[in-house]
Formats: C-alpha cells, sequence, structure tokens
C-alpha cells in the first residue's frame, strides 16, 4: 500500500517503509502510525519478507518526531481525548516495533528526535549515517520525553539518559554509537549499498559488517565523565547547583541550556528517568501516557510548541519560571494511575 506520507513496499526479501513528509522532517502522523503498524502486523507473517527497513525521505531527517502541531491543535479547540488516541496507538506501535520478530534495521540519517526516536531506538538494529543528529528535546517545547525513553534514557552508558532527558542537547553518529543509540556506524553514501543488500536477502548482520565503520571518538566523549558525576542527582535542582558549583565550561553551558527549558518538563523528565531503570517496557509506556494525559490539561506544552513552532519567536513564558517554583506534589500527580478504563494497555 502507498499513502503520500509514508510509502511501504516489498523490496526483494525487505518490507521496506520510506517516511516520505520532507517538507515536514517526515513528522508522524496518526495515518503513518496506522500504516506502519498495518504493514508490520502483515510482514509479521509473511515468508518472503525476513527483514523490515526504515528510512526518511529526504536527506534532512529520519524523523524530527511527532505532529505536535497537529496534536497542539486538536487540544486547543478542546477534542483533548482525540489526541490522546494518537498518544495511545503511537505508544502501541512502539511496543510493536521493540518485539519485532524479524530484523528492524532504522537508518538513522539526519534529524532524528522525539516520536522519530520511538519508531527507531526499539528496533533491533539502528544504523547511524553521517549526518546523525540525535536528540529526546521534549523539555524544549513543554513536553516529555515519551515513545519510551521512560525505558531506554536510564539504560544508556552512566548519566547520559539523565543528561539527555534534562538538556535536550544532541547526540552526532560517533556519540550515539558509544552510547547504544546506533548499533552500527555507516557512511550516508552507503545507504543504497545496504539497501541493496537486504533486498537480495543476505544475513542482515552481514551486510551491516560489509560496509560499516569503527565509531570515532565524538565531541561528547571528553565530558562524560563530567556527565556522569554532574548529572547524578534525584532532583534537577541539586543538577543545577552542580553545574553551577562546577565552574567549567561545559558545566555553564549545560546550566544556561536547563534554566531555558520549561522547569515543570525538566522536572518530570528526571524524575521519569529515575523510575524507569526499574520498570518493564510496558510499564514505562503506560507512565508516559499518565503523563501526557495530564500535560495536555497543563501550560506548558501549549506555551512551548507557539513559542517554537506557532510564533516562532523562541521566548516562551513557562508557569512557573523557575524549578525552584515546581512542587514537588505537581510532579508526582503525573505519576498517579488513570481511572481504569483510561489506562494504556498493550494491544
Amino acid at each position: 500500500m502507498t499513502d503520500p506520507d509514508i510509502l511501504i513496499e516489498r523490496r526483494g526479501a525487505a518490507g521496506l517503509v520510506t517516511l516520505n513528509r520532507p517538507r515536514a522532517l517526515n513528522a508522524v502522523t496518526l495515518g503513518m502510525v496506522r500504516a506502519l503498524r498495518d504493514a508490520l502486523d502483515r510482514w509479521r507473517d509473511d515468508p518472503a519478507v525476513t527483514r523490515v527497513v526504515i528510512a526518511g525521505a529526504g536527506g534532512r531527517a529520519f524523523s524530527a518526531g511527532g505532529d505536535l502541531r497537529q496534536m497542539y491543535d486538536l487540544c486547543r479547540a478542546g477534542r483533548h481525548a482525540e489526541a490522546l488516541v494518537y498518544w495511545r496507538e503511537e505508544y502501541a506501535l512502539n511496543r510493536i516495533i521493540k518485539y519485532y520478530p524479524k530484523p528492524y534495521v532504522a537508518l538513522i540519517d539526519g534529524i532524528t528526535m522525539g516520536g522519530g526516536a520511538g519508531l527507531s531506538v526499539h528496533g533491533s538494529h539502528r544504523v547511524a549515517g553521517d549526518r546523525l543528529q540525535f536528540a529526546m528535546p521534549e523539555v524544549a517545547i513543554g513536553f516529555f520525553p515519551d515513545v519510551g525513553a521512560t525505558f531506554f534514557l536510564p539504560r544508556l552508558p552512566g548519566e547520559l539518559g539523565a543528561w539527555c532527558a534534562v538538556t535536550g542537547e544532541r547526540l552526532g553518529p560517533d556519540d550515539a554509537l558509544a552510547a547504544g543509540i546506533a548499533t552500527h556506524r555507516v557512511a550516508s553514501g552507503r545507504f543504497a549499498d545496504l539497501l541493496d543488500g537486504f533486498a537480495d536477502g543476505a544475513p542482515v548482520d552481514a551486510v551491516l559488517a560489509a560496509v560499516g565503520q569503527p565509531a570515532g571518538e565524538g565531541p561528547l566523549a571528553p565530558h562524560r565523565a563530567a556527565i556522569d558525576r554532574l548529572f547524578a542527582g534525584d532532583a534537577a535542582g541539586a543538577i543545577l547547583d552542580a553545574l553551577d558549583r562546577d565552574g567549567s565550561a561545559f558545566a555553564a553551558t549545560a546550566a544556561k541550556t536547563m534554566r531555558s527549558r520549561s522547569p515543570t518538563s525538566v522536572a518530570l523528565a528526571l524524575a521519569q528517568v529515575r523510575r524507569g531503570g526499574g520498570l518493564s517496557f510496558d510499564d514505562c509506556l503506560r507512565l508516559e501516557f499518565r503523563i501526557v494525559s495530564r500535560l495536555v490539561h497543563g501550560h506548558d506544552f501549549y506555551e512551548g510548541v507557539r513559542a517554537v513552532l506557532i510564533d516562532k519567536d523562541n521566548a516562551p513564558r513557562w508557569r512557573p519560571a523557575t524549578l525552584a517554583g515546581v512542587a514537588d506534589a505537581e510532579i508526582e500527580r503525573h505519576f498517579a494511575p488513570l481511572p481504569e478504563a483510561e489506562e494504556w494497555r498493550p494491544t
């Protein structure tokens, strides 16, 4: 089947999916979520399809995330239940990808953020191209790292997950490989060779080994020890204090970045990372659905999307404006169970 926003085809032994909204940086709509799920369901039992490959069109992005502008418009119109359908089905798709019984190969080149991470990082193989810019930048728009980030961020080495969550900063290809976000590193110009090999039916790992390259040292590598030391706190305020005391240029930049983010989102993101390390994947998704069900009735999500995507003034007015104003009880209520009929469940 073919949809203008997503291309789904058989290419030899490969089921090939192309996210096809290059002008929107391949932002993922509900229709795309449903089309990809239908394809995965169909290919699961098709013996002719021995691997799934997903890529983004246009060269600039694998996917910049979910279509938050659409969610913003629905919620602004009071249609919160319709918006939550998107997140409910997106999280179910993330679960299908994680437990898919065949190799699921994501060719992540260019911007890979938010919902784009959910379509890639849970797969068996994540192939970083030269232009990869990976991030979970949701704290910059008053949202939170979802699509299973509650599970995968705490499982990154050291305190990388906490650093990613509360700053929203980016990882290039070498740092993504070192962190385990990517499983392989391949030059962008060799992606066509990968597709040919996958279509021909050669073992996935053999195809990747033939064109893969070792990782170099990424720009984050010299700061890994500092990240592990400075981002080890269980309170966002304590992390800021540690950064301020450190005095290094890296720490000063990180502190400035954290202070520019939604204070509520920063506190939420750290709390979910700390909880997620001890939860199953399904429980992490359930927790995320509880959070999003509360955030759509708050303030900062709308203010962040307005500032970054609507008016583009990049001057959000967060409420509260500082971490000191974020009450512990306000964070805790986001994690509370929903009424039984509203909880997220695997489907």
